[in-house]
């Protein structure tokens, strides 16, 4: 029960970082000395000290022979930083828990075994779901090397994203509108559909009371290049803005978009953008995650080829009817429910009066 009670705080640590360590995982660590905490740190940003390296420096002659309680196994390699595994030994640390394996095949055991070949006493496995849920990100990337995709919709009771007459501003409230900021806040790129932009003109960026937010790369899905040069996505000089488009787009079109300083990818021949291989090349530029804000028809596109892994479910406590009032998933649908996307692990919250439902797809 001990060794949860400090994996806990090693955890909650590591959470200061959120949004903040891509392409790297979150990663928090404690240093135990008789039954009491002597040293703490968290991994601030790729390419700076691990989390691990801040906790020893703090430490400094307390870490002989105390525990040392970390996140993620300790790296062995020499990346960005050196090899963690080896830091841990040559402090004098005598024990250490560890929460989960690092997936990344570089690690993957070996920094494990260079601290139970020095005599370090090691426990792996101590809160590793909890572990693994707050590095889904990592856990998806680093293996498939494509973002982890969450999808995000806001509708009211009777699943209506707008009136019949495309009035949607605002469906849910003030405080589920702050939370949208700060998952826009964490992950590393939003997405949307051309449609929203042509609609809405919205600027995608972040926007928290304290100011301190983090804007994501904007990504829009426009096969044919219609996004107007005076979009804020294009002119407001906020956020890296990448536009995909299919090799049928007119060249001109995307020459215009280039030269103002947008990003143009080409995935896909067809009249679609082939969003597969859309999300391999943001997975190439270290887009680890993708939070979609798009429509309908997008959001079902992204469904039925198995690339969405969390949905948040805003629901307002509103009714507004009509068979044409939009609806968060269009296109043509799944034809038969065994073909239809199944969600589990679902967690409701109250939102001063909306409700956010919060589940991972079974794909």
């Amino acid at each position: 029960m001990q060794d949860e009670e400090f994996m806990r705080e090693a955890l909650e640590l590591a959470r200061n970082a959120e949004g903040r360590t891509s392409p790297n995982p979150m990663v928090g660590a404690v240093i135990v000395q008789g039954g009491r905490i002597v040293a703490a740190g968290w991994h601030r940003k790729a390419g700076t000290p691990h989390a691990e390296i801040h906790a020893l420096r703090m430490a400094g002659e307390l870490a002989k022979g105390a525990t040392l309680y970390v996140t993620l196994e300790p790296c062995s390699h020499y990346g960005r930083t050196g090899p963690c595994a080896k830091a841990v030994v040559e402090a004098g640390i005598k024990r250490c828990v560890i929460a989960m394996k690092d997936p990344n095949p570089l690690v993957a055991g070996r920094g494990i075994k260079i601290l139970e070949d020095a005599g370090v006493e090691t426990v792996c496995g101590v809160l590793e779901e909890e572990a693994r849920r707050l590095n889904e990100v990592f856990l998806k990337w680093v293996p498939e090397k494509i973002p982890f995709v969450a999808l995000k919709t806001a509708m009211t009771l009777d699943g209506k994203i707008a009136t019949r007459t495309g009035e949607s501003q605002w469906i849910t409230n003030e405080t589920s509108r702050r939370r949208v900021h700060e998952y826009r806040d964490r992950y590393d790129g939003i997405f949307v559909g051309i449609g929203t932009v042509l609609h809405d003109d919205p600027s995608l960026t972040t926007r928290l009371p304290d100011g301190t937010g983090k804007n994501p790369v904007r990504i829009i899905v426009d096969s044919q290049a219609r996004t107007p040069l005076t979009a804020k996505v294009v002119c407001d000089g906020q956020a890296k803005t990448i536009v995909a488009v299919t090799e049928q787009a007119p060249a001109e079109r995307c020459e215009a978009l280039e030269a103002a300083g947008v990003e143009v990818v080409r995935a896909g021949k067809g009249a679609h953008v082939d969003l597969r291989a859309l999300m391999q090349m943001l997975g190439q530029r270290e887009i680890c995650s993708v939070f979609v804000e798009g429509g309908g028809r997008v959001n079902f596109s992204l469904l039925r080829a198995g690339l969405v892994d969390k949905v948040y479910a805003f629901i307002a406590p509103k009714l507004i009817g009509g068979s044409e009032a939009l609806t968060p998933v269009e296109g043509e649908g799944f034809a038969a429910l065994k073909d239809c996307v199944e969600l589990s692990g679902i967690q409701v919250e109250e939102m001063a009066g909306d409700i956010l439902l919060t589940a991972y797809t079974r794909h």
